[in-house]
């Protein structure tokens, strides 16, 4: 029998459990960033070109509205449940993939699952995190972030133990992976809440034409901050290996330990705009954020790793933030609007990609970084731009 949750108390076994499923699911969706060095090498491909990875991975991120509407509709639960193991096979056949284009197919595909699971999931965070909307996007962005940690370390010693070619065999762990959500996941039940909440409402137009200005809001913070954010997570062990002649294991640690600094940013973040406000988290955050990156590009040794963690913490923290605002604002068609906010977010970040490896290879990623701190701080005017949170 299925559960009905509509209560306004925070359930914190069941917003941990969807936080969970997030983190299975994105550690294997973390997996480009740390092969990245190796598929270039085996290709022999520049930067740029290995960065149209990143481009075609999100393009099933222009689904995301009509994702967000079969969601709305259906058991989005199963949405959650299904993707961990998709993207586990994807993911996992990355080491084995004999071209450019099987990976590319690869990548297309794990992005449609991606999608999938990332458009409802915030949605059911909210209907079980009652009044506390901040923080439990708080708890579901440190299971992604968390994943993003454990990811690079994974891949790293798979590589290490079966060759890069052998990366095929972490595929029954997110099969099982996926067993085990259903198991859990499956009474929960969201849909009819949606259903119930937008009966007053006939069409999803009238809704979203009302919130254009706070999304042009939200594309203006997400694009100014893109590059900052996306360059470093796309191309962190590529500096590191590449241009710095580290161990891939020291590249890849690196990224691990910026997730992790990451991790500890979101799950703070979103508790602390339900206390302060989401627009005063949101500007402490802006105006700290291209600082920290400045000194760490302008640092060496271990004190440039100081500036790196807390470079995490503060670029990961406006997502719990971002999707909390979406969420608070959106109270017709919650998954749909997410879905929308979601489709800014990825797409943003996959031209933000392209555009850092274009510039490293014109430049080199560390004067990349340096101009992405300066671009970042473009954010700044568009966070004030937002109202006060009565």
């Amino acid at each position: 029998m299925e559960e009905k949750q509509s209560s306004k108390t925070f359930q914190t076994g069941n917003v941990i459990l969807v936080a969970a499923s997030h983190m299975l699911h994105d550690i294997y969706s973390s997996f480009l960033a740390p092969l990245r060095p190796l598929l270039i090498e085996k290709f022999g491909i520049t930067l740029a070109l290995a960065s149209i990875w990143d481009l075609i991975m999100r393009i099933p991120w222009f689904l995301n509205p009509v994702i967000g509407i079969i969601a709305e509709r259906t058991a989005a639960r199963y949405f959650i449940i299904l993707t961990p193991a998709i993207t586990a096979i994807a993911m996992s056949l990355l080491g084995l993939a004999p071209s450019f284009t099987i990976i590319s197919i690869l990548l297309f595909t794990m992005g449609i699952s991606s999608a999938m699971f990332h458009v409802p999931a915030p949605t059911m965070v909210k209907r079980l995190s009652g009044k506390f909307t901040g923080r439990g996007m708080s708890y579901y962005m440190f299971g992604g972030e968390l994943a993003r940690t454990a990811g690079p370390l994974i891949i790293t010693a798979s590589v290490s133990y079966w060759g890069l070619e052998g990366t095929w065999r972490l595929i029954p762990f997110g099969l099982v992976a996926s067993f085990i959500l259903f198991l859990k996941l499956k009474n929960i039940k969201i849909s009819d809440e949606i259903k119930e909440e937008k009966s007053k409402n006939s069409t999803v137009l009238p809704s979203l034409k009302k919130y254009l200005p706070f999304f042009g809001i939200l594309i203006g913070i997400t694009l100014f901050r893109a590059i900052m954010k996306s360059g470093l997570t796309a191309f962190l062990p590529t500096f590191y290996y590449s241009e710095k002649g580290t161990s891939l294991w020291f590249a890849n640690t690196a990224l691990a330990v910026f997730q992790l600094a990451g991790a500890l940013g979101t799950i703070l973040a979103g508790g602390i705009s339900d206390k302060i406000g989401r627009r005063t988290t949101l500007l402490i955050i802006s105006v700290t954020s291209p600082i920290m990156m400045f000194l760490f590009i302008n640092s060496g040794g271990w004190l440039s790793f100081v500036f790196l963690v807390l470079l995490g913490f503060f670029v990961f923290a406006p997502g719990p933030v971002l999707i909390a605002l979406v969420q608070d604002r959106s109270k017709d068609f919650p998954v749909f609007m997410n879905s929308i906010y979601m489709t800014i977010n990825y797409v943003t970040a996959a031209l933000a990609v392209f555009a850092a490896g274009l510039m490293g290879d014109w430049l080199s990623l560390e004067k990349t970084y340096l101009i992405s701190s300066i671009l970042s701080l473009g954010a700044i005017p568009f966070v004030l731009w937002l109202k006060k949170e009565k």
